[in-house]
């Protein structure tokens, strides 16, 4: 049962361009414990009973990536993504604008602060439920002096001062009035709180917590990738996936395996160089990911892979693991060929996977069978391969890199 008196709808910014942060993803995609950042902030969100409605406000070419996240996190409250506006504030106006007309408590949360928790979020809301405007704040607990060209002017009375967090509440009609105020005078504001203060309407301060942190720079991922982490008595995450393959021996090419070129009169058949093991690496490693097979990113057929490196394509699958959170932690390979001996180049292949995949040599195993002469391997028709992939997340200062 609701412990509010009203109906409450959400708005989570994710519009930002992260300019701090280097590479090509939206801030809010930025891989933190192993999932994108603004998935954090949704979760926490979605899990207050009083919610009703979450709307995303994210990049306007990212709104489908946006939509798979909301889908696989199974996000059913969420119910619209919309593309943000020039700034924050005409970011959470158009959200303000998608949200359905039955949430008459509208809650602003920002994608950035993924370390929010449903408890903050309630208290937020209960307080904007009875005053018609609430912000979390945190005291300031450091000396706070005004300076000017170099010299201290004057030193600030802290007991009156707060750090301001996100999230914010306000009866919508309140919140709907501050904006259009703001747009018809051309006023732009650091925050909701700040709208609704020059329409002369008080705001209820609640207790913020320490650990609502915005990460705003690279170094903030890992200090909230800590404050995740503690006390949630688990280990770091870990996936496994599995993966197999098998090519039938060809006239006319050359036999490569775990990216070694092994001297043999024939090869495997295959549209790229048809290396069985890395293959058997490329699937395990995806599908650990939850990143399909290496089918859907490699295609056979595809002129831009014919006769392909294997070995390139593995480093683009761990690149492809990177930008997700994740690395490879272990592989563990079974080749299974009849012909030739294979045990003379075991430790080339491990060196060579283990070059790609930026892992110590003993973080990759590698071992070859034979079929006792049953079946097409065993007739000599062909090489399979069969891995196994564990994956860990990523470390934040990594991610950054």
């Amino acid at each position: 049962m609701s412990l509010l008196p009203g109906t409450v709808g959400a708005i989570v910014p994710a519009a930002g361009r992260g300019e701090r942060f280097r590479g090509a993803m939206p801030k809010s995609f930025v891989p933190l414990r192993g999932r994108p950042l603004v998935q954090y902030a949704l979760e926490a969100v979605h899990h207050v009973d009083e919610v009703v409605a979450v709307v995303v406000v994210g990049p306007a070419h990212a709104l489908d990536a946006m939509r798979e996240l909301v889908a696989s996190a199974r996000l059913d409250k969420v119910t619209a993504v919309v593309a943000g506006g020039a700034d924050r504030q005409a970011s959470v106006a158009r959200g303000l604008e998608a949200l359905p007309a039955s949430a008459d408590l509208v809650l602003v949360h920002d994608a950035a602060r993924p370390c929010v928790t449903p408890g903050l979020v309630r208290a937020v809301a209960a307080a904007a439920a009875t005053a018609g405007a609430a912000t979390a704040a945190v005291p300031i607990e450091e000396t706070i002096k005004r300076g000017e060209d170099g010299w201290v002017t004057s030193t600030l009375d802290r007991a009156q001062l707060y750090r301001i967090q996100t999230p914010q509440a306000f009866h919508r009609t309140v919140l709907e009035r501050a904006h259009r105020e703001a747009a018809r005078s051309g006023f732009h504001g650091t925050d909701d709180a700040v709208l609704v203060e020059r329409l002369g309407h008080p705001v209820r301060l609640v207790a913020g917590e320490a650990g609502n942190l915005k990460v705003t720079v690279p170094e903030d991922l890992a200090v909230a990738e800590a404050l995740l982490g503690r006390g949630d008595g688990q280990a770091q995450p870990v996936r496994v996936g599995l993966g197999f393959d098998a090519h039938r021996f060809a006239g006319g090419r050359r036999l490569v395996l775990g990216g070694v070129e092994i001297p043999w009169p024939r090869g495997l058949e295959g549209w790229s160089d048809a290396d069985v093991v890395v293959h058997a690496v490329m699937d395990a490693l995806l599908g650990a990911a939850g990143l399909g097979d290496i089918g859907q990113h490699f295609p056979p057929g595809d002129p831009a892979y014919a006769g392909a490196d294997s070995l390139h394509l593995l480093g683009r699958v761990r690149d492809l693991l990177a930008a997700r959170g994740w690395r490879a932690a272990h592989v563990d390979v079974v080749i299974m060929a009849e012909a030739p001996r294979l045990a003379p180049y075991v430790p080339a292949m491990q060196a060579s996977l283990a070059g790609v995949l930026r892992l110590d040599g003993a973080a990759v195993n590698l071992k070859a069978t034979t079929l006792e002469g049953m079946g097409a391997l065993g007739r000599e028709e062909g090489i399979a391969a069969q891995a196994v992939a564990t994956l860990a997340p990523l470390p934040a200062a990594r991610r950054s890199e």
